[in-house]
């Protein structure tokens, strides 16, 4: 049972950076058995069929991402810090785990069922989490915050409208500079306060 768990584990890592290159719709079962050195038969003793080893892709990497900015959540006290790890993490986290990005926002792939059970958990836990480091920065008086609720729900917009400029045309120079600008912005305003 361990093997058969291994196996997997291994078809998903080479079957993301095929779906990565490819995309959903040009990848073939026989894409994924071929980068993986197996026969087509023996990829379907592990999985079903191609959306069931996307799916199990889609899982892996929002898995991935959330160890992620569980991780960074931890090494600060700070609320400011919290909330400015969280969206540099998870900005720079979406541009490596493509397909989990492509699941949440592609168009194309909203007629499967499972990508909108993702999406709605991705945007409620999200929205969660910047909440809780609303409060607790609320709480503490280092965020001036009446309705965390609103203020979470308008930064998780609010990436998700920067993500297509940062990452067009996959311009990673200088991606973090323009982040530490646009989070200083957000959470200092424009005006001058004299």
């Amino acid at each position: 049972m361990k093997d058969k768990k291994k196996v997997r584990k291994a078809i998903i890592e080479v079957a993301s950076s095929i779906f990565s290159r490819y995309g959903y719709r040009k990848t073939s079962m026989d894409d994924i058995a071929r980068a993986f050195g197996m026969g087509k038969s023996s990829l379907y003793y592990y999985f079903s069929s191609k959306e069931n080893i996307f799916e199990a892709v889609v899982i892996h990497e929002a898995d991935i991402l959330k160890n992620s900015l569980f991780e960074v959540l931890g090494k600060s006290q700070d609320p400011r810090i919290k909330l400015k790890n969280y969206i540099l993490v998870r900005m720079n986290s979406f541009r490596k785990l493509s397909n989990y990005y492509n699941a949440i926002f592609s168009e194309d792939l909203s007629h499967f069922e499972f990508i909108e059970k993702i999406r709605e958990s991705y945007d409620r836990e999200e929205i969660q989490t910047i909440d809780r480091i609303l409060r607790e920065g609320a709480r503490n008086k280092t965020f001036k915050v009446e309705n965390t609720e609103l203020a979470s729900v308008a930064i998780c917009t609010a990436m998700k409208g920067l993500e297509i400029p940062l990452f067009w045309k996959n311009r990673d120079q200088g991606m973090e500079s323009r982040l530490n600008d646009i989070l200083d912005m957000l959470f200092y305003g424009i005006v001058d306060k004299k």
